[in-house]
């Protein structure tokens, strides 16, 4: 099965990165009565104290496109706080919609709001605000070349950036882009192939790509949503899709090498489809979304420690153990267990993977450590599954060991209440220096 393959364009190449930093949706947009559906019961958590992602345990690396980099660059939609997203639905003359674009938004949302809200542990705020009308374009879909791989390029006359000119020009006399942190333009579900056979969905995020709006801001932080992804938890490909703007990268392969998945199941920057599975740790911490404290700074050098580790399921609680094994790379652990937004996974435990920030989107920056290499996973008949990495973690008396730099990791036990307590052994030696 392929997974995923939505994607975000390198900010600052000349056919690349798309994103607003926008704000608040002027009345006319606000969402409908009914439309956002009940609200889930608040998550008992303040917001996250200012910093946190600096010091020891920030790495250094890709700072011109999304990537594992602690600090997201400049052009990317905030992740904290209220966002605000501008949500806008397309169709073509060969593609009517066959549905009302309420139908269409209730797809996605409030689902990926939630979501949203409750993986940030209330930190993150998302308003979608959409633009209950098809915007019917002047042209067949095929016209636009838009296809797997095709390009926001300004000095084209077709790809996204046709395609966007459009959309801008049927809504600028009304929308004031300026009031929005990120847009997602949503195509009729029956325009392009299905996800099934292709996944067209596509992020442009950071920079500045050619197209200004009357507002006198550039059409940037902008995600394209087609067809219909199938499983459970289908509206996920937003949260995917979104995340690109705010600064991740994908997980998997972008390059249709066939080798076996990095990440898998552990995050929705690699499987976005079947059942839902929350963001890693890491993501979290560079999101914002985790408190300076609730970070555990291994440096190299230090001794031997125990670290508790609290189940990213629950908020509160040290979340991650970070070990710096050069100015660009770390291992992190974190504790796994079921919970809303990883109601399938069956092996609770502490998960470990190396976290490379010189790598970039889609050539695998991230990587998971798998604790029953060769066990088939336990996700076999989940054909939106990789199964193989589904049982990777790490359960009381096993040990990680890190050839590389030294670093040892034990899981010496868990509590009733579903913490885990790790031992680790960092690195005897200073990280080395940048290359």
């Amino acid at each position: 099965m392929k997974r995923c393959i939505s994607a975000a364009l390198a900010a600052g190449a000349s056919a690349a990165a798309a994103a607003i930093a926008l704000c608040g949706p002027p009345a006319p947009l606000s969402i409908p009565p009914g439309a956002a559906g009940p609200r889930p019961p608040d998550i008992p958590t303040g917001p996250a104290p200012p910093g946190g992602r600096h010091g020891p345990c920030a790495l250094r690396g890709v700072s011109d496109d999304v990537g594992e980099t602690t600090a997201t660059p400049k052009g990317y939609a905030p992740a904290r706080g209220t966002v605000k997203a501008l949500t806008l639905f397309i169709d073509f003359p060969d593609a009517r919609a066959t549905i009302s674009p309420r139908a269409r938004y209730a797809e996605f949302f409030p689902a990926a709001s939630d979501y949203f809200r409750r993986s940030s542990y209330g930190r993150l705020r998302y308003r979608a605000a959409p633009l209950l009308r098809w915007l019917h374009m002047t042209k067949p879909l095929a016209a636009y070349g838009i296809q797997r791989g095709a390009t926001f390029d300004a000095g084209s006359d077709s790809g996204y950036h046709a395609l966007a000119r459009e959309i801008v020009h049927a809504v600028d006399a009304s929308v004031d882009f300026r009031d929005y942190d990120l847009v997602n333009v949503i195509a009729a579900p029956n325009a392009g192939p299905p996800a099934t056979r292709t996944v067209l969905s596509v992020t442009f995020s950071g920079g500045d790509m050619g197209l200004r709006t009357d507002d006198g801001v550039p059409f940037r932080n902008a995600s394209f949503l087609w067809s219909r992804q199938p499983g459970p938890s289908a509206f996920r490909v937003v949260n995917h899709e979104n995340a690109h703007s705010f600064g991740l990268p994908d997980l998997y392969f972008t390059d249709g090498r066939e080798a076996p998945p990095a990440v898998g199941h552990w995050d929705p920057m690699d499987e976005d489809w079947g059942p839902s599975n929350d963001f890693l740790g890491w993501h979290k911490w560079k999101l914002g979304w985790l408190a300076a404290d609730q970070v555990d700074c291994v440096t190299p050098g230090s001794p031997v420690a125990d670290h508790t580790l609290t189940p990213l399921a629950t908020p509160g609680g040290t979340k991650i153990a970070v070990i710096p094994t050069s100015a660009h790379t770390a291992l992190v652990a974190e504790a796994r267990t079921r919970g809303p937004l990883d109601p399938a996974l069956c092996r609770p435990g502490v998960l470990v993977y190396r976290v490379s920030a010189d790598v970039r989107s889609g050539s695998a920056p991230l990587q998971v450590m798998d604790a029953t290499p060769g066990s088939g996973g336990c996700h076999t008949g989940d054909r939106y599954v990789d199964a193989e990495l589904s049982d990777a973690t790490y359960r009381p008396g096993s040990t990680f060991t890190d050839r590389g730099s030294g670093t040892a990791l034990t899981v010496l036990g868990t509590a009733p209440d579903g913490t885990f307590r790790i031992r680790v052994r960092p690195p005897s030696l200073p990280s080395p220096p940048d290359a």
